[in-house]
């Protein structure tokens, strides 16, 4: 009898499983597509900064990421508030648009305005000055690891000034950078080490941490408060979203669409000074 009784139990449990196999299909609506703006007018030290380019392009459903969505036949300029002269950013029918007789000053504010499908977008920010690199080194005890190499990028804060910082570590051959934000709060005039080591591939679990003769390249970028706020926000949300915590909501940037509020665009214009270099490990 207990055999039985076990083998019927078997056999409901069977069913009930098996009962929840139906695929259910659900209708997902996508979104409006929305025009993102790629506006990062950096000036490199040593450079003119007269050659600059802006990307426009639209936002893609989640599960249709290869739609094309490069946008043309837009109409886009940066002006300089101070002096009132206009730069015409040219529209090279593949969703970038760019010149090459910008004039950057420092502390100066520009305003961006790019003309769409009948509507303007305007974002408006100032050309904000980045301290020299002191130094690059390279050690193993400065990151989370004892064994690893790091890239150390020294500098001097500018004392009595608030800044903002944005570092861009790539090592060459791989498809993205990593973003470092600093605020200097705490550390306003002092003499500042940043230091970079490879972090584990969360899908791979893999870490690929540096080697003798790798090389990394590095942007030390200054940026705005505002700009600050906002990359903040993306480096949080790009990290993962923790499942106690909130679910993200779409980011606003600076670009405001003049003509219909609610239609904004993503993305975000800044105008900045930056220090582009490189490390060899050794």
């Amino acid at each position: 009898m207990m055999k039985t009784d076990i083998k019927y139990l078997f056999i409901l449990i069977g069913l009930v499983f098996s009962a929840c196999t139906d695929v259910v299909d659900v209708d997902l609506k996508d979104a409006d597509p929305r025009l993102t703006i790629e506006a990062s007018l950096n000036w490199e030290k040593g450079t003119s900064g007269s050659n600059q380019k802006i990307k426009l392009s639209t936002s893609t459903p989640y599960f249709k990421p290869n739609i094309p969505n490069m946008v043309t036949g837009a109409l886009v300029k940066v002006i300089n508030n101070d002096s009132a002269e206009e730069f015409i950013f040219e529209d090279q029918g593949n969703g970038e648009y760019t010149t090459s007789s910008f004039v950057p000053v420092l502390n100066n504010s520009y305003t961006l305005e790019v003309n769409y499908l009948n509507e303007k977008y305007i974002a408006t920010e100032k050309m904000i000055s980045v301290t020299s690199i002191t130094d690059l080194s390279q050690s193993k005890e400065d990151g989370a690891s004892d064994e690893d190499l790091e890239v150390n990028v020294s500098f001097k804060d500018p004392k009595d000034e608030k800044n903002f910082y944005l570092f861009k570590f790539k090592k060459v051959g791989d498809l993205l950078p990593e973003l470092i934000d600093l605020d200097d709060k705490f550390i306003n005039g002092n003499e500042i080490k940043i230091t970079y080591e490879k972090e584990e591939d969360e899908e791979t679990d893999k870490k690929e941490a540096f080697v003798p003769e790798d090389i990394v390249d590095i942007e030390f970028i200054g940026i705005s408060n505002s700009y600050y706020n906002y990359i903040r926000t993306l480096i949080e949300q790009s990290s993962g979203v923790d499942v106690f915590n909130s679910i993200p909501v779409a980011l606003k940037g600076n670009c405001v669409n003049t003509t219909n509020a609610k239609n904004y665009a993503f993305g975000y214009f800044r105008v900045a000074e930056v220090v582009k270099t490189s490390y060899t490990f050794k």
